[in-house]
Parts: structure tokens; sequence; C-alpha cells
């Protein structure tokens, strides 16, 4: 008798279901058919949607299961499209009919080609390079409705109309591929009203750009345009945490979308104890399942549904934009089994994509573990790019020291690039001298010499490189007071700025002499095979001289850098192992001939790339 009177009272409630359903928003928005995994999750949004009726009648599809959450306003419908052709598909939940468009991909997945080392990567906040539509600087339907360039932590207006304007200045300067901080929508009020998301790392909608940057068609048409002029694009993601004003913090799907809901628990921020072979569960608990920040809640990756929803979220934007790789923000910080299936995944339908991940220790052996087939880890991340902090903590420390004999200056890269042979494959590894979380490598001087040794390793060495807006035109500042004193408006970007560094009259002849250096060693890294391909060969630093070589095809290059405050010169013979019978060699920079026949007198602290 109680198995029938559950019967009836579950009828009853799909009948109300069915009469008072109404239905906010599905996502994905739209899908594609072709997919090696068939299987597609409808996450249904709406007031008492969970316990609605579900009916579909489109050839080659059928419905899988139906997921009732906790709360009533979610239910998530599970599709095989095996066999599903490109068309409208009508979908019954309650008494509403939905039109879901199912889309023919532009390509097969693995025609999705990704950034690799021979690209240089350009990273860049949208909202702090330029303004090209001040129209759509505020929304009063947004919570944030402040704009105030005067304020080093709220929004300037940047967007992607102003990026998209300013193509030709990348083409210019060198670099293949650019990097956007993230683009999705960030609807949250600013914190005291003086410290905003312009930064885009608390998202509120994984399915739209923010208003303030532009439209999801905009940003389309950017990354189109950008592969015009050679240009791929690389997306920030984040799967760890979202924002607190995101409609799941507001309505939780359900108990366990969140890790310790209502900022139950703060994150230690420190990522050893992920691999630490001793680590403590309490350790451990708090690095991944601890909040980022409390505006920040802490996705819970280990639900099956959740990490569905990211999946389905990363292959969306490649197959509706065409970016060409991922940047995945806090990476340690999200369950690492749920994540090293997200790259499987991923991996299997775009086999040459690319992905990178934010692995924020200073130590190789750390972070050659995240990388994909690492023999050092036990779990198999499946992450092909990993970035090295190593290098830049190295180098922003070296800057500063002289090289001695012993492990001060360039003896710290030496000693860095040593455990190279941890990395399953150190070509992909992104290098870097800076970025929008670190002190400007200038921190607050314009003294570029230092700055021309940390590039021209950085451009040579077996690395994928990383460079950050500004660096061309000495932009200069520090974390020490707020995050916005590194993240600076680009000069020339904005209405009203009387300092344009977008062209060679605004700059000054010092921005200039930066640009052009950087340029000329932009463009002669493009297609240099001795860059991408070349085997490397380092030399300890001899009477505070480091170099560097790359060997590919019967051609050399060398990287050769002063770490002194004084004169010094390279012994010829030492290298002579690179240099062999050549008499002569190529200054890439200048182009001027260099004699390899006797010792090369070197100023302080210069920089010199030769080729031969």
């Amino acid at each position: 008798m109680k198995k029938y009177l559950l019967l009836f009272a579950l009828a009853c409630q799909m009948l109300t279901a069915n009469a008072t359903t109404k239905i906010s928003r599905v996502e994905p928005t739209d899908w594609y058919v072709g997919m090696k995994d068939p299987t597609l999750q409808l996450m249904v949004y709406g007031k008492d949607v969970r316990n609605a009726d579900v009916k579909i009648d489109y050839p080659g599809v059928k419905i899988d299961s139906l997921v009732r959450l906790d709360s009533p306003n979610y239910l998530l419908i599970y599709l095989n499209l095996d066999g599903a052709k490109a068309g409208n598909m009508k979908i019954k939940i309650g008494g509403k009919t939905l039109n879901y468009q199912l889309k023919q991909r532009t390509m097969s997945g693995d025609k999705h080609m990704g950034f690799t080392n021979a690209d240089v990567l350009y990273l860049m906040m949208p909202d702090r390079f330029a303004n090209g539509n001040p129209r759509n600087d505020a929304f009063s339907s947004m919570r944030d409705k402040l704009v105030e360039r005067s304020e080093p932590s709220m929004r300037h207006g940047g967007d992607l109309e102003g990026i998209r304007q300013h193509l030709d200045y990348f083409t210019q300067l060198g670099v293949t591929a650019l990097w956007f901080t993230p683009v999705l929508e960030n609807d949250r009020p600013a914190d005291q009203g003086k410290y905003s998301s312009y930064h885009g790392y608390a998202t509120t909608n994984y399915y739209r750009v923010d208003p303030r940057f532009g439209t999801n068609e905009e940003y389309r048409q950017l990354v189109n345009e950008c592969h015009q002029r050679g240009l791929k694009v690389v997306m920030d993601m984040i799967f760890n945490h979202c924002a607190d004003t995101h409609p799941w913090n507001l309505d939780a799907p359900s108990k366990d979308w969140f890790n310790y809901p209502h900022y139950g628990l703060q994150t230690s921020y420190k990522l050893t104890p992920v691999l630490d072979p001793y680590a403590s569960e309490v350790d451990k608990r708090e690095t991944v399942d601890g909040w980022f920040v409390p505006s920040m809640p802490d996705l819970n990756q280990r639900n099956p549904h959740v990490i569905k929803y990211l999946i389905q979220n990363s292959m969306w934007w490649i197959e509706t934009v065409g970016i060409d790789g991922i940047r995945m923000d806090t990476y340690p910080y999200a369950d690492r089994k749920a994540m090293a299936h997200w790259m499987k995944v991923l991996n299997d339908e775009y086999p040459n994509f690319n992905t990178v991940g934010e692995t924020w220790v200073a130590e190789p052996a750390y972070t050659a573990a995240w990388q994909k087939d690492s023999k050092l880890s036990n779990v198999n991340s499946n992450l092909k790019t990993v970035m090295d902090f190593s290098f830049y903590e190295k180098i922003n420390t070296a800057k500063n020291e002289e090289t001695d004999g012993g492990s001060t200056g360039f003896n710290r890269i030496y000693n860095s690039f040593v455990y190279d042979y941890l990395y399953a494959d150190p070509s992909h590894v992104m290098a870097f001298i800076e970025n929008h979380d670190t002190n400007r490598f200038l921190e607050s001087t314009k003294d570029a010499t230092g700055m021309k040794q940390a590039l021209a390793l950085l451009l040579t060495v077996n690395r994928i490189p990383q460079l950050y807006y500004g660096s061309e035109v000495l932009m200069n500042g520090t974390k020490e007071i707020t995050d916005g004193n590194v993240r600076k408006d680009f000069p020339g970007g904005f209405s009203g700025d009387t300092h344009n560094c977008f062209s060679r009259e605004g700059r000054t002849d010092a921005e200039n002499a930066m640009f052009d250096w950087l340029s000329r060693l932009l463009h002669w890294r493009q297609g240099n095979e001795v860059i991408i391909k070349g085997k490397q060969i380092q030399f300890m630093p001899f009477k505070g001289v480091y170099v560097v070589a790359r060997q590919y095809n019967g051609k050399s290059v060398m990287t050769i850098v002063n770490g002194n405050k004084t004169n010094a010169e390279l012994d010829v013979k030492r290298y002579a192992e690179i240099i062999a019978s050549h008499t002569q060699a190529t200054d890439v920079i200048t182009g001027n001939k260099i004699n390899l026949t006797s010792n090369l007198p070197l100023l302080q602290r210069q920089t010199l790339i030769i080729e031969f």
C-alpha cells in the first residue's frame, strides 16, 4: 500500500510541475553533432522544473537519464546523440516546448591546432588594453555600474573591440598568439565600491562573454580576424571556482555542488600537499576544497555532474569560437583526478589542441609531475603544458645579482634548466618573466638592460615563451599596494590618453628602442627551426658569462649574457664544441658580423644573440 501511495504522490508532483514549469535557461545553449563522445548533459533551470517530465522525438537522439537534483529549480537531462544530424530539436519539458539547435561542426576535432613552442604568447587583460567601444563600459542591468580609470582596482572600460582595432600592432611586434585573461561574464558588485572583478576570474555565466567586453559574436569575429592575421587565441578558464553571485551559489543545484558551502573553509594557498606523499588529510583538504577568496565559491569537481558541465563548456567554446588553446587557472586547486579526466576527454576529441595549467610552485620536480605522461606522478594529469615558475623566480632574482663562481646570478638559471630531465617534454613548458599576478619585471625602474637579458633567454631556450602586455614599451609597476598597479592601462588605448604607445610617433625614444629590439628578435624567431626543434646545450656560467646554444641541421645559435656589472669577454675556445670551425657569426639583432677567431669583448650586462 505504501508503495502505491508513494507512486501516487510522485505522479501528483509531476503533474503539478508540468503545469507550473517555467524555464529560465538551458545550458549548453546549443550543441554539435559528430563528437566522439555522443553524450550531452543539458542543465535546465527554472522554477519547479525538477519533477517535470521530458519527451524528445528527434532522429538519432534518445534520453539516457534524468537527474533530479536537490534544488527544485534544476533538472539535468542526459542525451545520447549517436547518429543524430544537425537540425532543430524539439524538447518537451513539462508543458513547455523548447527549440534546441544541434549544429554541424566547422571541422573535425583533429583539425583544431593548438599553440606550440613555435609560438610566442602575448598576455593581456581586456579591461586594461584598449577601449574600442565606450558604449559598453557599463550596463544598468548589471550589479557593478562603476567605471573609474583613476582607481587601479576598478573597471577601466577596455574591451574586445579595443583589441580588434589593434591587431596590426601584434603582427608588427611579432607575437603569434594572444592570451586574454577571462572574458566571461563577471556580474558581481564591486567590493566596498572599490574592488571590481575587472580581471575576469569571478565567473557568473559560463556561456556568455561579459557585455562590458562585448558579445559572443564579437568574440567569435575577433578570433576569426586573429586567424586571418596568423594569430592564435588562448582562452583563460577557471574550473576551480565561480563567483558568489553565480546562480549556482544563489540556488545550489545540489548539496555537494560546492565544497564547504557558505565559505566554510579557506584555502591555505599551499599547493605542495597535493603531491606530497606524506601530506595530512587536513592539509590536502585545505588546499583543494577551501575557497580561493570569500567571493569565489569552490566548485566540487568530484561531483560527476559538475565536471561534465565544465568539460562540455570548454568544448563548446572550442567549437563555437574556434579558440586555439586554453590556459587553466589555479590548476592544482581543483580535484586532481577530475581534471585529469577533463584533459583526457579534451585530448581524445582534440589531439592537436593544447592546454596550459597554472602550477605555481617554483620547484621543477613539482611542475614536471603535473605534465602529461610524467613518470613522477601516480596520476597521469594528461595536461600537455605546464608553467615554468622556476624560471620566473630565478630570473627575477638573478636580475639584481652579480653572476659569481657559485650559485648567484645566472647560475640560478643554469641550475633550473639542469632539471629538465624531469619533464616528459620540456618543449611543452611555458616560461615567462612576468605576468598579471606578479610584479612587473622592471618593477619601479625603466632600465631595459636586465629585461633584454631575460627576454633573450626566454625567446631562445627550449620553452613556449609568454610575454606580458607592455613589456615592449617598458611598462613597470609593483603589487606593493594593489594588483592593479601591475595591470595598468596600455598607453594610447583609452580616450584622452596623451601618450600613445601604439604608434612609433607616440612612443618615446627609449620605448621605441625597446620595441624595435624585441620586434626584431620576435620576427627572427618566427619559423626558426633552430629555436623550435634544435638541441639545447648550456654552459655553466664562466667568469660571469652564461651561454645557451641551440643546434639543428648544421645551424647554431648562441645566446650570450654577461652577468657582470663590469665588462667581460667570451673565451671562444671554451665554446669550441659549438663554434667548431666557424670563423664568423651574425648578430641577430643588428645584423653585424662577429669575428669568432678571437675572444668576444662584452660590455657590462650585455646581451648578444649570434647565429652561424
